[in-house]
């Protein structure tokens, strides 16, 4: 499978799509960023894209589960990637934890492959 979500992350995804009220799901993926080179990041889907758009993955386990979407440019960034759900003290948020990664930046906005 190109990418895991751990439970608690599905949750959280659950809930914040509950609380928006409408999407289907979560699409992941990267951008040009910081002095690494590329950085994730995420959005609310509303609904699947386009037929004859760009070539993408669906992943769920269960019917019910919030649906990740990746698209085909991003396999190669994305290959083997964990998302988690993590609570440090005060702070809590996604991670992002890749296998591939080659190195991060000092600040930990940006990885490079």
């Amino acid at each position: 499978m190109l990418l895991t979500v751990t439970e608690i992350a599905k949750q959280k995804f659950q809930e914040q799509l509950k609380k928006r009220g409408h999407g289907i799901g979560v699409k992941i993926a990267t951008r040009p960023s910081g002095c690494s080179g590329l950085s994730y990041y995420m959005e609310y889907v509303d609904e699947y894209p386009k037929i004859g758009s760009e070539n993408y993955s669906v992943f769920y386990k269960n019917v019910d589960d919030p649906k990740i979407i990746v698209f085909e440019k991003d396999y190669v960034y994305l290959n083997g990637l964990e998302v988690d759900y993590v609570k440090k003290g005060l702070n809590e948020g996604f991670e992002f934890h890749n296998p591939n990664s080659r190195g991060d930046c000092g600040c930990g906005e940006s990885f490079r492959v």
